[in-house]
Formats: structure tokens, C-alpha cells, sequence
């Protein structure tokens, strides 16, 4: 299996060879977010998947912000431009979880910890929340799940 990494990499000849401008300057733009993020420090260190959706998360949300602003100011050229940008970097996100989907993760990790004998409380919050954190992993509003957690042990 190809690391986000890679596939964004291979992405960029695709683009190249259809001549997709808009996606081709994103990708690179991306890409080029990746090895600053990977070279700025003392050590090099080199980005995991998660961390990757994570910065991914992060261009999206920035490109949804400017179109606002754009469209606020007046703009709706450059607008729809950050937007196109920010729908084909959400092309690289997994698919996000619903609601009922992440309740249904909590209540099976707060199940598992009543098998092993832990009846769940506010004490445990961090025990429901790691597990499920590491299943949601940037699928879901990370706050939304905390409150989720915090009135399923309440």
C-alpha cells in the first residue's frame, strides 16, 4: 500500500500529463508544505500518514477560509479558485465519520472497558478518549468526540 505521501507524488505527473493546472499547483503547493514541515527543526524527521492528513486537514481549512474572505470582499473569482483547491486537497482526506458512527466507537470502547472489569466514570475519560482518538483519527472534530465521551460517562 502507497503512503499519502507517494500517492500525492504520483499525482503530480497525472496532472502534469492532463495539463490540470489547478490541481497540478496545489498538489505541489501540498507537497512543498510537507518538506518544509518534514525539514524545519533541529533533525529532519519525515511525516507518517496521520500526520500528513493532519496537515491536509489544516491547507483545506485555510483555502475554505480565504474563499470566505474573498467572498466577503467582493470576489467570487478568486473565491471559487481557493475553493476548487480546497475541494481537490479534501480528495485526499479520508472519508469523515458520522455522528452516529463515532457514538457507536464510544460506546464500544467504554464496553470494552466494562469487560475488563473498569466501570467507566469521569476518572476514565482519558482511558475512552485514547482509543477512540486513535480510531477516529482526524475523521471527526476532535472536540466533538470529547463531548461525546464526556456525556456518555457522565
Amino acid at each position: 500500500m502507497t503512503t499519502l505521501k507517494e500517492r500525492l507524488h504520483a499525482d503530480v505527473v497525472v496532472h502534469m500529463k492532463e495539463r490540470n493546472k489547478t490541481a497540478l499547483t496545489t498538489v505541489r503547493n501540498v507537497l512543498g508544505e510537507i518538506e518544509t514541515r518534514e525539514k524545519s527543526g533541529k533533525t529532519p524527521i519525515v511525516l507518517d500518514d496521520a500526520q500528513v492528513t493532519s496537515l491536509l486537514q489544516k491547507e483545506a481549512a485555510k483555502r475554505r477560509d480565504t474563499a470566505r474572505i474573498y467572498t466577503d470582499a467582493g470576489e467570487p473569482e478568486r473565491a471559487a479558485a481557493e475553493i476548487a483547491e480546497a475541494e481537490i486537497i479534501e480528495a485526499y482526506l479520508p472519508q469523515p465519520l458520522t455522528a452516529a458512527e463515532v457514538e457507536a466507537i464510544v460506546d464500544e470502547t467504554i464496553a470494552g472497558l466494562r469487560n475488563e472489569g473498569v466501570e467507566p466514570g469521569m476518572r476514565q475519560l482519558g482511558a475512552v478518549m485514547k482509543p477512540v482518538t486513535a480510531k477516529v483519527a482526524g475523521r471527526f472534530d476532535g472536540k466533538t468526540v470529547s463531548e461525546i465521551v464526556r456525556s456518555r460517562l457522565a
